[in-house]
């Protein structure tokens, strides 16, 4: 039985990369609050979503299970609170969990167990993209490009719901300090940072250095050919072409870094409160993000790859019982967040839930042999895709299209796939019948699609359905602008 009686603040950002951060290692931002925290706490150097796209990922989150054991598969799939959650067990347990900005989730009313929420971002009219649930087959007419209409220096709605998610944040930390209550509590605050559109106030731009900024990796106009799988997503959606020059993928990539930089700003306006509101000692902080982005590699942006910029989150996990200073190698998901908050908050987690407590690992020995997993099943996927790491290797499993293998230690770029190798076909086959252990990929693929297809139907057919739902980035609470 749990006996552990802490507070958790869970930080989440939005699409950012693990590794774009100054603690590890990234040469162009600068983020000493997101640094400060991993020295006094725990950093996982293996980290990754359980889907790299928004909405299955935040569902995942909230109920500590993988996306093909909930059916939440697109950003047109919202949670709901048909799948009970870590929120519904706090509340029933008597504590304070709230919400502070973006959650994702389809409604403010849906029973998703949180006791309050401030400022909430949903999916847009409770229905997202519906238009990316059209994938069976998927439209071979290209979309028309959005990710970059806005691009730049300046202020968003974005950046504003941001600074006053930050803002709510401090004065709710505030409150709790003046409460002096022995009851546990859970907060979760939702960034938008970095997540498109690309702009950002100048101040922060001005901290990036543009002219060492090299050009995205393995581009294909230098040659380097794409996976069919994801070249069939590329045919389908090319936001690289919107860009169109070395010059703006080189503007992209600094916008998105100096986005960071100010996603940090806002977060150490957050842990700073804590520490001088008194409350560091009690509280546990976990800090992370939905999933990565592509940043250009293979001339792919936004996320809904299974590569390393896509599924690679940040994961620091700091307070009182956590290692400090320390860099854990075993591999995590956002789904161990789930028996983490409820193990801090002196629960003792469902013996299903396929997660761990993120601070029982940092406590432990790294364990090489720790599955790491992804997998894709949203908009632009002409089938069901799933990554699995283990010790030195990334393998991925597209159905219907060839595998990936990479060998993470002497290729960490993910540049040479080995899967046809001859020397490599027992790695492959350890894999596949690893993946086959956890689920039946074609079932699964199947299954998603008839949900899909279920949704597209209800909203008047695939011409239809591919005209409903936003183009972009969901909208903000307007009372934020």
């Amino acid at each position: 039985m749990a006996t552990e009686n802490y507070n958790t603040l869970i930080l989440l950002t939005d699409e950012q990369d693990a590794q774009v951060m100054g603690c590890a290692g990234h040469p162009f931002v600068t983020t000493p609050h997101m640094d400060a925290l991993a020295a006094r706490g725990t950093r996982f150097t293996n980290a990754f979503t359980p889907s790299p796209i928004c909405v299955p990922a935040r569902a995942a989150l909230a109920t500590g299970r993988w996306v093909h054991q909930t059916g939440y598969w697109d950003n047109a799939m919202g949670y709901d609170g048909r799948i009970p959650g870590w929120c519904h067990d706090l509340a029933q347990a008597g504590q304070r969990v709230e919400s502070i900005g973006k959650l994702h989730y389809v409604s403010e009313t849906a029973p998703t167990g949180f006791m309050r929420q401030h400022q909430p971002a949903h999916l847009a009219v409770g229905i997202g993209q519906v238009w990316g649930s059209v994938r069976n087959p998927l439209p071979d007419e290209k979309r028309p490009p959005f990710l970059f209409n806005e691009l730049g220096a300046g202020e968003s709605s974005y950046n504003r719901y941001d600074m006053a998610s930050a803002e709510i944040a401090v004065a709710w930390l505030k409150d709790r300090a003046a409460e002096k209550s022995t009851t546990p509590w859970t907060l979760f605050v939702g960034f938008v940072a970095p997540h498109f559109p690309l702009v950002v106030p100048q101040k922060y731009l001005d901290q990036i250095d543009f002219d060492r900024i090299p050009e995205p990796r393995l581009h294909p106009d230098r040659g380097h050919p794409r996976h069919p799988w994801v070249q069939r997503h590329a045919d389908y959606s090319n936001p690289d072409q919107e860009l169109g020059s070395a010059q703006r993928r080189r503007e992209a990539l600094a916008c998105y870094f100096a986005l960071v930089n100010f996603i940090d700003e806002q977060l150490g306006l957050v842990l700073n409160t804590l520490k001088d509101a008194g409350l560091e000692g009690s509280t546990r902080v976990i800090l992370s993000s939905d999933h990565g982005d592509n940043q250009g590699v293979r001339g792919m942006w936004n996320k809904s790859t299974l590569y390393r910029e896509a599924t690679h989150v940040p994961m620091v996990v700091a307070g009182p019982g956590v290692p400090e200073n320390h860099l854990c190698h075993t591999h995590v998901n956002l789904i161990d967040v789930a028996p983490t908050v409820l193990a801090n908050s002196g629960l003792a987690p469902d013996k299903d839930l396929p997660g761990r407590s993120l601070v029982e690992i940092a406590r432990s020995p790294d364990d090489p042999q720790r599955l790491g997993f992804s997998e894709y099943h949203a908009l632009g996927s002409p089938s069901a895709a799933y990554m699995l790491r283990q010790d030195r290797w990334a393998y991925h499993h597209y159905v219907g299209y060839p595998a990936e293998l990479f060998d993470i230690i002497n290729d960490p770029g993910q540049t040479t796939n080995l899967a046809a190798s001859v020397t490599h076909q027992e790695v492959c086959r350890y894999f596949e019948k690893i993946l086959h252990q956890q689920l039946d990929p074609e079932a699964v693929d199947q299954q998603a699609k008839e949900d899909q297809d279920r949704l597209v139907a209800k909203f008047g057919g695939r011409e239809k359905a591919l005209k409903i739902g936003t183009p972009g980035a969901s909208p903000v609470p307007a009372k934020t602008l």
